[in-house]
């Protein structure tokens, strides 16, 4: 019997429970779906899995859930995976210590504020950039701002969320020109108050991702500091909860269901028109929009390496050096790699 995959959305970044369920099989029940046979790691049955229901977190749309069901690879898991749906990272993590979910993907800094509110979670994976020139956030002006440079931010409202990557470019941006968080007003919204706040003019930049940061600018807005390096990572992070992973049982079932997810970005990158649809159903926006912020979805997903703890702990450093956070985090501490060495997902043969 095929697994389904079920969805929850979240409103405003928290568990909606009574949300409506929908399955995600293939689209014919006489046809297998591209990965329907993929399994994550190995061909072996597991009947001790089939206990278990995994909620993975989606950040902001990112095409998971709508990927799962076209490629069906979920279908033949030992278990069933639902989604739930958050509008940015810290509310994410906050649900993966709480055990709501069991995994999820989030920016650079929504592990740090988390373990500086000493959330139960650990970092478990990286989502690189397969486009690492491109920037998958940016700072940004309305048209027709004054602004030209990050130091001509000096004394004006910066809209960003909380505790996001979006927040960590911000504070680097700053920093890269001598100003602190003391010199700008931070006005912290989440991404849709953000939206209305710079398209009404009541805040003079927006640090954001795409697609929000692609449509603006389509609409005229115009960047202002790219989220390059050095002063902005394009990776992200797969978080986890403490509980999935301190069972060793559940933890096998959890490396399976990271290794899937992984496959399935796989498969969308070799197809980026199917991903564009994904991510434009998922989103709620026009095609266009989702083609032009594809980039910044194309990953391949691999373990945590020393180079990215260390990129993590000189920005928990910098979080802490702001005043952004009241604790001292050590990145290596809630670092706990689920995925085999050498593991590379964009290596993965997948049919297309």
């Amino acid at each position: 019997m095929r697994k389904r995959t079920t969805g929850l959305i979240g409103a405003a970044g928290s568990l909606a429970l009574a949300a409506t369920l929908a399955g995600c099989g293939s689209s014919s029940p006489d046809t297998d779906a591209p990965l329907s046979n993929a399994a994550g790691t190995s061909d072996a049955k597991h009947p001790e899995w089939s206990k278990y229901v995994f909620t993975i977190g989606d950040n902001g749309g990112d095409g998971s859930q709508e990927l799962a069901k076209l490629t069906g690879v979920f279908d033949k898991a030992p278990y069933r995976v639902k989604f739930a749906r958050f509008t940015y990272g810290p509310p994410l993590v906050q649900a993966a210590a709480s055990g709501d979910i069991d995994l999820g993907s989030v920016g650079d800094v929504p592990p740090i504020t988390g373990a500086a509110k000493e959330y139960g979670f650990k970092i478990v994976a990286v989502n690189r950039s397969l486009t690492p020139d491109q920037a998958v956030e940016n700072i940004i002006v309305p048209k027709g701002s004054a602004l030209k440079t990050a130091a001509d931010l000096k004394g004006k409202r910066i809209a960003v969320p909380q505790g996001s990557s979006a927040h960590g470019l911000a504070l680097n941006a700053l920093k890269s020109v001598g100003l602190t968080p003391k010199d700008v007003k931070l006005v912290f919204l989440d991404p849709a108050a953000g939206a209305t706040a710079f398209n009404t003019g009541k805040v003079d930049a927006w640090s954001i991702w795409n697609p929000q940061s692609a449509i603006a600018v389509r609409n005229g807005a115009r960047i202002l500091v790219k989220g390059l390096p050095p002063i902005d990572q394009t990776s992200s992070y797969y978080v986890a909860s403490d509980t999935s992973l301190k069972d060793k049982t559940k933890r096998a079932a959890l490396t399976d269901v990271l290794k899937r997810l992984s496959r399935e970005f796989a498969w969308a990158v070799k197809n980026p028109d199917k991903y564009a649809q994904a991510l434009s159903k998922e989103q709620g926006i026009p095609l266009d929009d989702a083609k032009a912020s594809l980039a910044a979805y194309s990953n391949r997903v691999t373990p945590v390496q020393q180079s990215d703890i260390e990129l993590e702990q000189k920005l928990a450093d910098a979080f802490l050096e702001a005043g952004q956070i009241t604790r001292k985090v050590d990145v290596k501490s809630i670092t706990d790699n689920l995925l085999p060495a050498g593991y590379d997902s964009s290596k993965l043969k997948v049919t297309s």
